[in-house]
C-alpha cells in the first residue's frame, strides 16, 4: 500500500485550538488509527519556535513568512490517492474554514537506527 503525507495547515494568527477543536482532532486521529491507515502523526509547535537555515545563515522564525503555517503532519497508508484524499477530507482543519490540508505521496524514507 502507498504512503501519503498529509500536511495540516492553519491560519498563523489563529492561536491555539479550542478544547472543541482539540477534541475533534483527537477523534479524527483515533478514526485513522482504528482504520489501520495511520502510520504516524505530529502536531508542531508555533512558528515562533522555528529556526531556519539557508546556506550558512541561521535565523529565528519560519523559513517563509505566510498567512498559513504547517500546524502538523500525518503519514497514512492508502491504496491510492483517491482513498488518501477521502481520509484527508475528514480532517477537521478542512472543515474549520481557516486552514486545510495538502496530500502528497511519500517518495521514500529512512527508518531510525537503534542505538
Amino acid at each position: 500500500m502507498a504512503q501519503y503525507a498529509i500536511l495540516i495547515f492553519d491560519d498563523a494568527a489563529a492561536g491555539d485550538y479550542t478544547p472543541e477543536q482539540q477534541a475533534a482532532s483527537k477523534r479524527h486521529a483515533d478514526d485513522l488509527i482504528d482504520s489501520g491507515a495511520m502510520i504516524t502523526a505530529y502536531a508542531l509547535q508555533s512558528t515562533d519556535t522555528a529556526t531556519s537555515l539557508r546556506g550558512d545563515v541561521v535565523t529565528d522564525g519560519p523559513f517563509i513568512d505566510s498567512k498559513e503555517v504547517i500546524a502538523g503532519i500525518c503519514v497514512i497508508e492508502a491504496p491510492d490517492l483517491d482513498a488518501a484524499l477521502e481520509l484527508a477530507r475528514r480532517n477537521p482543519a478542512v472543515q474549520w474554514g481557516r486552514g486545510g490540508v495538502e496530500v502528497r505521496p511519500v517518495a521514500g524514507g529512512i527508518a531510525p537506527v537503534a542505538r
